[in-house]
């Protein structure tokens, strides 16, 4: 569980429930940009930022630094605006807006991320989608839920159903990018054998075997950890795994080498006998 240490207000559910309310927030402020519209500008990588992104940022950062104030954050506009946090135990891992391209796109699919990582793991992790409302909770060792939107933020936590991933079934369903699929996670899927092609954007892919819908992710090209972080907290809440390609852990908080991960493998539960 999390031990506040003096670094946090809250803990365990109460930091949970605290941390979905501000995905709430973000997320309906990413709605709110939408609507009156968000054109895209090019960070230094090449890839797209909006005024969304640096909206849902700026509500979450002020969350954290009120709610945990001891404890950095890496987000990724910051960071990539050359706000780098000191190395702690501690750390918040955030993508304010995980599927700026399908943002863009108009499909919905895209999500607000908080995780919190102890020791280079994740140990609680938040994904939000803000179309639709629907928020996922993990909380490594205590589990995993669903929560549905409510008018004044967050469903109170009486209303979150609980969820777990699924025995993989013989022909499993594999969870894909949508828009950054690369050759050798495709040579990685057909490997597998029969299977079945979920493509879907963001965070949402974890969200999707946490709650028994899909079975693998598979991602062997780079990302960086706050794209990932909060969806691996949350499958490891709800029965899975998450490690690097060759199955070893997966560890966060390397600022030295731009929070960059090389590949990751994500699992539901395993077959039942």
């Amino acid at each position: 569980m999390i031990d506040s240490n003096g670094d946090c207000r809250l803990r365990d559910l109460d930091l949970l429930a605290a941390l979905g309310n501000l995905a709430v927030q973000a997320g309906r402020r990413i709605e709110a940009v939408r609507t009156a519209g968000a054109p895209a500008h090019l960070k230094a990588d090449g890839s797209p930022v909006t005024e969304a992104d640096r909206a849902s940022e700026a509500i979450v950062l002020a969350g954290l630094a009120d709610l945990c104030p001891g404890i950095p954050a890496a987000s990724e506009e910051a960071v990539a605006a050359g706000i780098v946090p000191p190395a702690k135990d501690r750390l918040f891992l955030v993508d304010p807006l995980d599927g700026t391209k399908e943002f863009l796109a108009g499909n919905g699919e895209y999500a607000v991320n908080i995780a919190l990582v102890v020791g280079g793991r994740p140990v609680l992790g938040v994904v939000h989608a803000p179309v639709g409302g629907d928020t996922w909770l993990g909380l490594v060792g205590a589990g995993a839920w669903r929560a549905a939107p409510a008018r004044d933020g967050l469903a109170p936590r009486s209303a979150w159903q609980p969820i777990h991933c699924r025995p993989r079934p013989a022909v499993p369903t594999v969870a894909l990018s949508r828009t950054h699929l690369d050759p050798e996670t495709e040579r990685a899927v057909a490997a597998l054998g029969p299977t079945t092609c979920l493509r879907l954007g963001s965070a949402l892919k974890f969200a999707v075997i946490a709650e028994g819908r899909a079975d693998l992710y598979l991602r062997l090209g780079m990302v960086r950890e706050w794209d990932i972080a909060a969806g691996h907290a949350l499958l490891i809440a709800a029965g899975g795994t998450v490690t690097a390609p060759d199955g070893s852990p997966l560890l966060y908080g390397k600022a030295e080498e731009g929070f960059a991960v090389n590949g990751f493998r994500a699992s539901g539960a395993p077959a039942s006998d």
